[in-house]
């Protein structure tokens, strides 16, 4: 099963980019995450163990930086059905 974990850590800051937000990013990263950030927040997908273990993780990070309120939203992918190469019949 595939995972999206979309997270935000607060205080926010415009002039620097706070630890908090630093150790968030790692974390996704070391975890081998798809990682895309947006505005408002970042969100990263994997496997399901590998999702939850960086949740986890970036709990405990998120806070130890200074992190005062970390808003998180974990959600199952669809499952995609494997696409043959094109030109290759399945039938």
């Amino acid at each position: 099963m595939r995972l999206m974990v979309e997270f935000t850590t607060e205080p926010f800051e415009l002039v620097t980019f706070p630890d908090h937000a630093a150790a968030a990013r790692r974390v996704v990263d070391e975890a081998g995450l798809a990682v895309s950030v947006g505005p408002f927040g970042t969100s990263a997908e994997g496997e399901a163990e590998q999702v939850l273990a960086a949740v986890s993780r970036l709990l405990h990070d998120t806070l130890d930086a200074g992190a005062s309120r970390i808003s998180v939203q974990v959600s199952v992918l669809p499952e995609t059905e494997p696409q043959a190469p094109e030109g290759v019949d399945t039938q």
